[in-house]
């Protein structure tokens, strides 16, 4: 009986995966295609167009009043140095949490899970406030400093990670005269690499896609990112361009599905190795 279950259960997992290819595929051939689409609506009848163009994607960087080159490269630059940030404070953090025993750590795990259980967005009045009197509102520096910060309250599970690291290895270094810097260079490291890829596309992307805090502390035109710009492009002009929004989409997918296409595989390892363990 069992024997004879396995083919029909084989196929019905093959169609339900098919099912959700289909599904997740869809909405973005659907905006690409858009993007390929003369004139400046989405809708129409067939999701093949009759005729294709690429006057969009030249036109969102040769528009006077649609700074999108610019507000590309400011979300390329906060995204690349909050993934730098993040990583070394969480690694760093997590760190020294799995391996020192000291007076305090404990409350401080209490600390960081209690903080995560309450939306983020809560804080942004008080944030917005500091940011406001240490002069660091409109800038992409405050940006870099809260995303990385936030990053820390979500590192159990490069802790998770840490703690499947034999000690062992780290015994036998400091008997070898290794310190613990030492220590976590040469052998913590080069074992964590999946944790790090993880925790370096998590902040990358969230960094990239974030639109709610960046449309709080960025307000001149010259400073914005491209969700906040892209938001704009729909809601301030009457005869709003959708094609040319999902022009600009498709460009800012590109850096996202390519990190995820050449990192999968040590993103799947480190999703599964920190959480084998707390």
């Amino acid at each position: 009986m069992k024997t004879r279950n396995n083919p029909l259960r084989l196929a019905l997992s093959y169609v339900l995966l098919l099912i959700i290819a289909v599904v997740s595929i869809y909405p973005v051939l659907w905006i690409f295609l858009s993007s390929l689409r003369p004139g400046a609506a989405l809708f129409s009848e067939r999701l093949w167009p009759e005729a294709f163009t690429l006057t969009h994607y030249g036109e969102l960087f040769n528009n006077p009043s649609f700074m999108y080159g610019r507000w590309y490269m400011n979300t390329l630059k906060i995204a690349f140095f909050t993934m730098i940030f993040s990583t070394l404070m969480v690694t760093l953090g997590m760190y020294a949490l799995s391996r020192f025993r000291f007076r305090g750590r404990k409350t401080i795990l209490s600390t960081m899970l209690i903080l995560g259980m309450f939306p983020s967005f809560m804080s942004m009045i008080a944030i917005y406030i500091i940011l406001l009197q240490i002069k660091l509102l409109d800038t992409h520096t405050a940006l870099i400093l809260v995303y990385s910060s936030g990053a820390v309250l979500g590192g159990f599970i490069v802790k998770g990670f840490f703690d499947t690291i034999p000690r062992s290895l780290d015994e036998a270094a400091r008997m070898d005269g290794a310190s613990h810097l030492r220590v976590f260079t040469s052998i913590i490291l080069p074992l964590s690499k999946p944790m790090l890829t993880y925790v370096a596309l998590t902040s990358f992307t969230g960094a990239w896609m974030d639109f709610i805090f960046a449309r709080l502390v960025l307000r001149t035109k010259e400073n914005w990112t491209l969700a906040v710009g892209m938001w704009d492009l729909v809601n301030r002009y009457q005869d709003s361009n959708f094609t040319m929004f999902a022009a600009g989409a498709v460009l800012i997918a590109i850096p996202i599905t390519l990190l995820f296409v050449f990192l999968q595989r040590f993103l799947v390892q480190g999703l599964t190795a920190g959480a084998s363990k707390g």
